[in-house]
């Protein structure tokens, strides 16, 4: 059985297209399959439609959230209830090509709990894609993990993957990284990146760069880590400077320079300490969040799968 988990959010003019091509791709496949669509309240009317479709078909489940918790919330949800032996992400804008699942599927029969979809040539502008690019060496030099930037969420694991990941609660999710941490070695496909089929992407560049850093900060410590450095560097930097200071004063008889240098110094020392702590704060704040251990993600509404 494969489950496909597919996040929605403002995907009301791409549902019914997304559909049909999944059902020929699977009927093709001649296997027994759900389609679980997890609605995150994007206020359209997706949420009718997949109603619609649970209704017609029984292999149609969908879950929709009491109110906008995120993408990679969304696919937690979709594998917390999938039942199949193999779980496929994906997403619903149709960029992501259905027709791709069955070589993920017998790439995975070869004895791989991982398949990921390589998309070569992303169909994004080139702004997005070079964000990307700068997102992922960051990311990859601060975590320390070697995460391919020419892949996204379209992929299939296996149950044991699947029943893995389920057990990882943390708040702060980020999908493929928490899957590249489980470590079990993956094989790629390389698959056509579509264009969306309708509208454009919700994730604006402000979203962007708040999900990278939250990312970051979910999944390594080390910037707490470059901080320290900086800040040794930083005094070693000075004391250096201040027997620099000393030599030409003695010896070359050059008066220190008075008010102006060390309002500099002491507002960019200002600066760095203050930008520290923020990170300290940063990463406090996160704690504090864990610890509340509130759920991850509520479910509203519920079609489909007996349910």
């Amino acid at each position: 059985m494969i489950s496909v988990v597919i996040p929605v959010y403002k995907a009301e003019k791409c549902l019914d297209e997304l559909y049909s091509r999944l059902t020929k791709v699977m009927g093709i496949m001649s296997c027994d399959y759900e389609l679980i669509f997890v609605e995150d309240c994007g206020g359209d009317g997706s949420w009718n439609i997949i109603s619609t479709l649970s209704k017609k078909d029984s292999r149609v489940r969908g879950l929709q959230f009491s109110r906008n918790f995120g993408q990679h919330y969304g696919i937690t949800a979709g594998i917390d209830v999938a039942q199949g032996d193999w779980v496929v992400v994906m997403d619903c804008d149709l960029q992501d090509r259905p027709e791709e699942i069955p070589n993920l599927y017998r790439k995975a029969l070869e004895g791989y709990e991982v398949v990921l979809a390589n998309r070569g040539k992303r169909s994004d502008p080139l702004l997005k894609r070079l964000a990307s690019w700068a997102f992922y060496r960051v990311f990859n030099y601060l975590v320390e993990i070697d995460h391919d930037g020419r892949v996204g969420n379209f992929r299939i694991i296996s149950r044991k993957v699947a029943d893995i990941f389920k057990g990882m609660r943390e708040r702060l999710r980020f999908f493929g990284g928490l899957i590249d941490w489980m470590g079990f070695p993956v094989a790629y496909v390389d698959v056509t990146h579509d264009e969306r089929f309708f509208g454009e992407s919700s994730y604006t560049y402000r979203k962007l760069f708040q999900l990278a850093m939250e990312t970051i900060i979910a999944y390594t410590d080390k910037p707490l880590r470059l901080a320290v450095k900086l800040g040794f560097s930083i005094s070693l930097l000075s004391m250096l400077y201040g027997c620099f200071i000393i030599y030409r004063a003695i010896f070359k008889g050059v008066p220190v320079a008075g008010w102006s240098s060390l309002i500099v110094s002491v507002y960019f020392l200002g600066g760095v300490v203050i930008a520290i702590l923020g990170v300290i704060g940063i990463y406090v704040g996160r704690s504090f969040d864990e610890a509340k251990r509130r759920p991850l993600y509520i479910v509203s509404k519920t079609v489909g799968g007996g349910e």
